[in-house]
């Protein structure tokens, strides 16, 4: 069973959350800086070193109605980055919802939103919702 790193990628802060094929289920590790769409490539690389995954999840931006948003270009960029860095399978997971549901969990996990930030909650959601879809399967 895998260990994979989630990402909610963003021009100014990119969500890292861990998960686990064996217990499917993920948890939210931090929030990550970004300037100007450039990530801090030294911390993603000290999560990857840390967490030792077997694959990626990032969350790719999509409208409702599936078309293309416009920052999925720039987390095209950075999926290919990820490849070309880690030497990982790196999978997509719809993430249109992912920020919303965030944001929604508020009440009940103002905690989870107050330790590890929006966008960790949010990376959390897509690595969850790739779990339950792919079960191992990927």
């Amino acid at each position: 069973m895998r260990t994979l790193l989630g990402f909610d990628f963003g021009l100014q802060r990119i969500g890292v959350a861990v998960g686990q094929e064996i217990t499917g289920t993920a948890t939210a590790l931090r929030t990550v800086t970004a300037v100007d769409g450039k990530p801090d490539w030294k911390t993603l690389s000290e999560l990857v070193q840390t967490w030792q995954p077997d694959a990626l999840v990032v969350g790719l931006p999509l409208h409702a109605d599936a078309s293309v948003a416009g920052i999925t270009q720039a987390v095209k960029r950075f999926i290919r980055q990820l490849e070309g860095r880690f030497h990982l399978p790196v999978y997509c997971m719809d993430e249109r919802l992912s920020s919303q549901a965030a944001k929604d969990l508020r009440g009940h996990h103002q905690q989870e939103l107050a330790g590890k930030g929006l966008d960790a909650v949010a990376a959390r959601i897509i690595l969850q919702d790739w779990l339950e879809t792919h079960n191992g399967n990927a």
